[in-house]
C-alpha cells in the first residue's frame, strides 16, 4: 500500500480510536454503556443497526459469494429485509415499552420476565457463545481484508492487528461509541462503494461487454440458486432478528416505540437492494479481474487459484489509484469495527447482567460496574481472537454462530410473547435440543472444520442443520408447555 494510503488508513483508525476514549471518559454508568441511556436518535440507531448486521463479515462475505455464484448471492441479504420488517410489526411493539419499564440492558431479561431466572441464565450463556462466534468472524474478515491489501502482511500477523483494534476500541466506549462510530462508518463504507469502489472496478474490468464474455451467464441472473440455498439462508438468518442481543439492545436505546419501528424499517432497505448488490457485484468484479489476469502479479493466474473472500480487497488493491485504495480500504473496515465492535459489547452485556450480575449477585457502585463490563469485554475479545484463528472462512464462523443462537432461541422467545401456556420447562429444554442438535448436526455434516470429526454424513436434501434444530426445538418446546404447565417466575 502507498505511503499516502497508508497516512489515510492510519488518520482513520486514529479518529476510531479517538471516540473511544472520548466515551471512556464520559460514561457514567452501565446504562450508558451497554444502552446509551435510552435517548439515541432512531437515525442513528438505523444506521447502527444495519451496519451491525451486514458489517464486515457479510461485506467480504457478499464479495466472496459474487466471486463464487455472481448477482444471485444477493438474496442472502434479502432475508435481512424481511426479518428487519417483520421484527419492527411483531417484536418491538411487544418489548420496546417493556424493556423501560422494567429497565432492560439486555435479550436475556426478557426471557426473565416470561420464564424463571434459570431459563435467563441459560439464555444468556447461549447469545454470549454465540456473539463470541460473530466477533471472531469480524476479526478473521478484517484479517482477510489487510493480508491482502499489504505487502509482505500474513493474515496471522493482520489478525492479530485487527484483534488488538477491535478490543482496545470496544473495551474503552461501550454503545454510545459503537452507535456513533457506526453512523460514520456506515456513511463512510457506502460512499465509497458508490462513488469510488464500484465505478472504477467496473470500469477497470472493461465494462459490461468484457463481463458478458468472462463469466458464465447464469453469474449474471439472479436465477443462479437453488431452492435449498434460499431456505438455509432464510432459516438461518431471518431469525436472528427476533433473537440478536445486538439488535435489542438498540431496541432499548431508541427514545420510542416508534422510533425504533423507523429504525428498523430504514435498517431493512439499506440491506436489500442497496448493500446486496453492491457487495455482490464488487465480488463479480473481482472474478471477472482475475480470469483476466489482473492478479497475476500476486501469483494468481485465475479465479481457481484464489480463496473467493480474498477476490475483493486484491481487485481493490489493483484497479484504485493512490489515495482512494486508502479511503476504500478504510471504508471496509468501518463494515468490520461497527459489527466487532457490537457483538463484544454484547456478548459482555450478556456475561455481565445475565451471568455475574445475576447469579453471583454482584454489589458495586456504578463506576465498578463499569470496570466489571470492561474487564468482561477484554476476556471476550481474546476468546474471539482465538477461535477466528481455528477457523479458515468468515461466512463459515458467522453463519455457525447464527444458527446455533437461531435454533436454540428463537422457539422460546416467539412462545414467551404469544402464547400464554408457555412454560419454564419447555423454554429450558427447547433451548438445550435445538442448540445442541443443531451444533452436533453441523459438526458431523461439514466436511471444511479446521478439527477431525470422526463420524460424518450428508444432511437430507442439502438442508441446513438448523432447519433439524428448530424443528426439535419446536417439538419440545410444544410438548413441555402442555406436559408441565407451571410457569411460576423465580
Amino acid at each position: 500500500m502507498n505511503i499516502v494510503d497508508l497516512t489515510v488508513f492510519v488518520l482513520y483508525f486514529a479518529v476510531i480510536l479517538g471516540i473511544g476514549f472520548y466515551f471512556y471518559f464520559r460514561n457514567k454508568g452501565a446504562e450508558e454503556y451497554y444502552i446509551g441511556g435510552r435517548k439515541m436518535d432512531y437515525k442513528h440507531v438505523g444506521l447502527s443497526v444495519v451496519a451491525t448486521d451486514v458489517g464486515g463479515g457479510f461485506s467480504i462475505g457478499l464479495g466472496g459469494l459474487g466471486f463464487l455464484m455472481g448477482i444471485s448471492g444477493s438474496w442472502m441479504l434479502f432475508t435481512g429485509l424481511i426479518g428487519a420488517w417483520m421484527a419492527a410489526v411483531f417484536l418491538i411493539p411487544k418489548v420496546k415499552n417493556l424493556s423501560t419499564e422494567q429497565g432492560f440492558f439486555t435479550m436475556p431479561e426478557v426471557f426473565s420476565h416470561f420464564f424463571n431466572a434459570r431459563v435467563a441464565f441459560l439464555a444468556g450463556v447461549i447469545s454470549a457463545i454465540g456473539y463470541v462466534g460473530f466477533s471472531s468472524s469480524q476479526m478473521l474478515a478484517g484479517a482477510r481484508l489487510a493480508s491482502a491489501s499489504f505487502d509482505g502482511m500474513s493474515l496471522d500477523a493482520a489478525l492479530y492487528l485487527m484483534a488488538f483494534i477491535i478490543i482496545v476500541y470496544t473495551v474503552m466506549g461501550g454503545i454510545k461509541a459503537v452507535i456513533y462510530t457506526d453512523t460514520f462508518q456506515w456513511i463512510l463504507l457506502l460512499g465509497g462503494l458508490i462513488f469510488v469502489g464500484i465505478p472504477v472496478s467496473y470500469f477497470a474490468v472493461g465494462g459490461m461487454d468484457v463481463i458478458r464474455a468472462t463469466v458464465e451467464p447464469e453469474m449474471l441472473s439472479l436465477r443462479n440458486i437453488s431452492w435449498q440455498q434460499l431456505v438455509n439462508w432464510g432459516i438461518t438468518i431471518l431469525p436472528i432478528w427476533f433473537v440478536g442481543m445486538t439488535l435489542y439492545q438498540r431496541i432499548y436505546a431508541t427514545k420510542t416505540e416508534k422510533d425504533a419501528q423507523k429504525a428498523w424499517y430504514l435498517a431493512g432497505l439499506l440491506e436489500w437492494p442497496i448493500m446486496a448488490f453492491m457487495g455482490v457485484s464488487l465480488g463479480l468484479f473481482a472474478n471477472v479481474a482475475a480470469e483476466q489476469g489482473m492478479f497475476a502479479y500476486m501469483g494468481y493466474d485465475m479465479a481457481s487459484e484464489m480463496h473467493h473472500e480474498e477476490g475483493l480487497p486484491m481487485l481493490l488493491r489493483t484497479v484504485l489509484p493512490v489515495g482512494l485504495m486508502g479511503l476504500m480500504m478504510s471504508a471496509y473496515f468501518s463494515a468490520i469495527m461497527s459489527t466487532a465492535d457490537s457483538c463484544l459489547v454484547a456478548a459482555s452485556g450478556n456475561v455481565t447482567t445475565d451471568i455475574i450480575e445475576k447469579v453471583f449477585k454482584v454489589d458495586t457502585s456504578r463506576i465498578s460496574m463499569i470496570r466489571l463490563s470492561q474487564i468482561v469485554t477484554l476476556v471476550l475479545g481474546l476468546l474471539a481472537f482465538l477461535l477466528a484463528a481455528a477457523f479458515d472462512t468468515v461466512l463459515q464462523i458467522m453463519l455457525y454462530s447464527y444458527a446455533f443462537m437461531v435454533s436454540a432461541l428463537l422457539v422460546p422467545i416467539i412462545g414467551g410473547i404469544y402464547w400464554k401456556r408457555s412454560s419454564n420447562a419447555a423454554a429450558w429444554w427447547s433451548m438445550i435440543t435445538g442448540g445442541t442438535l443443531t451444533l452436533g448436526l453441523t459438526l458431523m455434516s461439514d466436511k471444511n472444520l479446521p478439527f477431525h470429526v470422526p463420524y460424518q454424513f450428508t444432511m437430507p436434501f442439502g438442508l441446513d442443520p438448523i432447519i433439524f434444530g428448530l424443528t426439535a426445538s419446536f417439538v419440545v418446546f410444544v410438548t413441555f408447555s402442555v406436559a408441565f404447565p407451571d410457569r411460576s417466575r423465580n
